[in-house]
């Protein structure tokens, strides 16, 4: 299997830049693997662009940055036809979306419709302008941040613009003995402009095509079915996971165990990607956000209500 050389290599390059952050950055590897896009959600300044700038440069991959602003208009995302006088035809200008890794950064900045602009891009890896359908590259991952604690001047994402993301990631703040580290090797030139590629395109091609093979057992299908069912039931949960959200998680689920070296996967697979897969996806009853219940603490709870026993798996 090429697949944990090939993570292994790009989170050690990564974390050239990026300190102390291991588990976040092998999620960034998961999703990529997996085919799917992240949500970074966290306060600014704790590394969420150049976390997405270091991944993208480990990969060899075209990065665009799209700075998401209240004006931000669709085309200003997808492209715009031109007319061209010297032709009298139009020609199209292909915007940000047409690259590999797009960073669309603070995302809840931008309204509503040109948010939606992003969504034929990220479910069927295509947009089309004035009638006319347009490929993306492939693979073709999008990394979006936002903040959680600013609301003033934010449109939040709705139900079906997250469901578009594989997972959602946190960085935090780092250990003080690396962020020492940060303040006193960080000085001028940033490291990130300095970080090479480990890998290419073809190679990366051939992982995903690895992980699509792995195989999600029927008890360890049941189990996923299950955590997916014990969210719609679970009496804080206004809405609960959808069946897209139970293929996604498989989806993570196969490139974790792919790139731990296994062709199969296990019930930890579930439970380690439980939390960054579905949590975005629930709707909490009013009552439970006002007690500050997270969805990843009802995720934690369904997780512990769902004996293993019962799927077959121990």
């Amino acid at each position: 299997m090429i697949a944990p050389d090939l993570a292994a290599r790009i989170v050690e390059n990564v974390e050239r830049v990026i300190v102390g952050k291991r588990p976040q950055v092998e999620r960034l590897v998961i999703a990529l693997l997996a085919g799917g896009h992240v949500l970074l959600e966290d306060v600014p300044g704790t590394g969420k662009t150049m976390l997405a700038r270091s991944l993208a440069a480990s990969v060899g991959l075209e990065f665009r940055r799209l700075q998401c602003t209240p004006d931000l208009l669709p085309n200003d995302v997808t492209g715009v036809n031109v007319f061209d006088p010297r032709t009298a035809d139009f020609v199209f200008r292909p915007g940000p979306v047409f690259s590999r890794i797009l960073l669309a950064d603070e995302v809840n900045r931008a309204t509503p419709r040109t948010q939606a602009a992003l969504l034929e891009a990220m479910q069927e890896r295509q947009v089309t302008i004035d009638g006319e359908t347009r490929r993306l590259g492939d693979p073709f991952m999008v990394i979006a941040t936002q903040n959680p604690i600013e609301f003033e001047g934010t449109f939040p994402l709705p139900e079906a613009q997250l469901d578009r993301f594989l997972l959602t990631v946190a960085l935090g703040y780092p250990e003080p003995d690396d962020e020492a580290r940060l303040v006193r090797t960080i000085t001028g030139r940033h490291p990130v402009e300095d970080l090479g590629a480990v890998t290419d395109a073809e190679e990366l091609r051939a992982a995903i095509a690895e992980v699509s093979r792995v195989e999600v057992g029927a008890d360890v299908a049941r189990y996923v079915v299950d955590v997916l069912e014990g969210t719609r039931r679970h009496p804080r949960v206004a809405l609960g996971a959808s069946p897209r959200a139970g293929i996604a998680l498989a989806g993570a689920c196969r490139a974790r165990a792919a790139i731990s070296g296994r062709d199969f996967v296990t019930p930890d697979d579930v439970k380690d990607l439980a939390a960054p897969v579905l949590a975005h996806r629930l709707i909490l009853h009013p009552e439970a956000q006002l007690r500050d219940l997270t969805p990843s603490a009802v995720i934690g709870d369904v997780l512990d209500g769902i004996p293993l026993d019962l799927t077959g798996t121990e």
